[in-house]
Parts: C-alpha cells; structure tokens; sequence
C-alpha cells in the first residue's frame, strides 16, 4: 500500500470515529462533544489572551490541600485510594535540593504548554490547544492509547479505568479516555478563575495567581515581572503556561 493510501485511510478513520462517538452519551444528559464546546458558538476563542498560573511555593503549606480538595469537588473527581490508578488532575509534590536538603512542597498540575508535547503524539488530535493556551482532552476522539501520558514530562495526565458517576455536565470523563486539568475552563469562558485557585485565595493562602500572561497589566505579569518565575524543566523549551516562584 502507498503512503498516500495510508495516509487517506488514517484520516478516513479519525473522521468516522470522530463522527461515530460525537452522538455517544457517558451518562444520561453527559455528552462527550461538550468538552470540544468550551465557548458559546457566538464567542469564539483566540489568541488575545494566554491564560497562565503563577504559584509560590514558598507560600504552600506541606500539609494543605485545599487546591486538590476544590479541584476534585469542582469537576467530580473522585479518589479509590489507589495511587497508581487515581485520577491526577492535581496532586501536591515535594521538591528536595540535594545540596541543601531544603524541601518545598507544591502543587503539579498540567502546565498548559505553548508546544505540549501531548499533543505532538495524539494520533487522533484529541490533544489539543486551544488558541489562548490552555491545552484539553477531546474524549470522543480520544482512542485511550496514552501516548499523550507517556510524552508529557510532568505526570500531569491519568487514563479513566473505571466508570464514572455523578458526572458534572460540564467536565463530561469517560472510561477508557486520558483526562487532565482544564484549567477549569469552562469557568474560564465565563469569566472566572480555577476552582484551586478560588480555594487557595478564599484561605487567604495566597500561593496561586490566575490571570492573562498577555496583559502587562494583569496581576499574574505585575507579579512575574517584580519577582519573576520559573518553569518546571525550562530546558525542554515549552514555554508554559503555569510558572513557580520559590523554587
């Protein structure tokens, strides 16, 4: 067979799959297509904005979870106790310098890459970025083939090996599909900011900033450009979306 033959016939695969699974329902009144509708069809998504996280380690406490515990009531994610299996949307993470032995604890969280790899490897562009930055999961294009979770250097992707109740209508999750933090986009597209980051302010914690990297009037780049910020692993050249401070 030609590689234009093959060529055609993986495109004539994604298109059925993508047109086959567009009707499929997760649960009653759940549909997976939502997920690719972050935005009303009459506000279109563009490039005006790079939407970013700005996270001071040294202002997380080891022992808090409260950025962890928002992210999972928001999106109805629940744990079994199964580190291995659970879902990892955000977790709390610690850092030791081996020279000074000094320890800060922080949370991880998709980074939201200009150039994701997760979605250099999707085969089925189920990974994707959207045009202000924050990258998503289309699962009903999503094959489960986890490459995305293998390409992404910060574990920041879980694959869905049971099946999911009480869904929330707006973050629809699927057995067999790869699943990450949204950014809470779809309280993004109206307006508002991430459910951990909501919690971390509410507790006057203080160690997250949301906000648009592209205004240099916005707190999160008044903030960068006093104290600056760091990326987790700046050598790979993602540029990311979420950066650190105190580390």
């Amino acid at each position: 067979m030609s590689d234009k033959n093959i060529n055609n016939s993986r495109r004539s695969f994604v298109q059925n799959t993508a047109v086959a699974a567009a009707g499929i329902t997760i649960v009653p009144g759940v549909f997976l297509h939502t997920v690719a509708q972050a935005k009303p069809e009459d506000q279109a998504v563009t490039n005006s904005n790079r939407w970013g996280i700005l996270i001071n380690a040294n202002k997380c406490n080891d022992g808090c979870t409260d950025c962890v515990d928002a992210c999972f009531t928001e999106n109805g994610i629940t744990s079994n106790n199964r580190p291995t299996t659970d879902p990892q949307w955000i977790r709390k993470v610690k850092l030791r310098d081996k020279l000074t032995q000094h320890i800060v604890s922080m949370p991880m969280l998709c980074q939201h890459c200009e150039h994701p790899p997760c979605v250099d490897v999707c085969p089925t562009a189920a990974s994707f970025k959207r045009e202000d930055g924050i990258v998503l999961v289309d699962r009903h294009i999503c094959i489960g083939c986890r490459y995305c979770m293998m390409a992404c250097p910060y574990k920041a992707r879980s694959f869905v090996h049971e099946e999911i109740n009480d869904q929330k209508s707006y973050a629809p999750r699927g057995k067999g599909t790869v699943e990450g933090c949204t950014m809470c986009v779809h309280r993004v597209d109206a307006g508002g900011t991430p459910a951990c980051v909501e919690a971390c302010t509410a507790e006057n914690h203080n160690a997250m900033i949301f906000g648009d990297l592209k205004d240099p009037n916005s707190t999160i780049s008044i903030e960068l450009k006093k104290n600056g910020g760091k990326q987790i692993r700046a050598d790979l050249n993602l540029n990311t979306g979420v950066r650190y401070q105190g580390i």
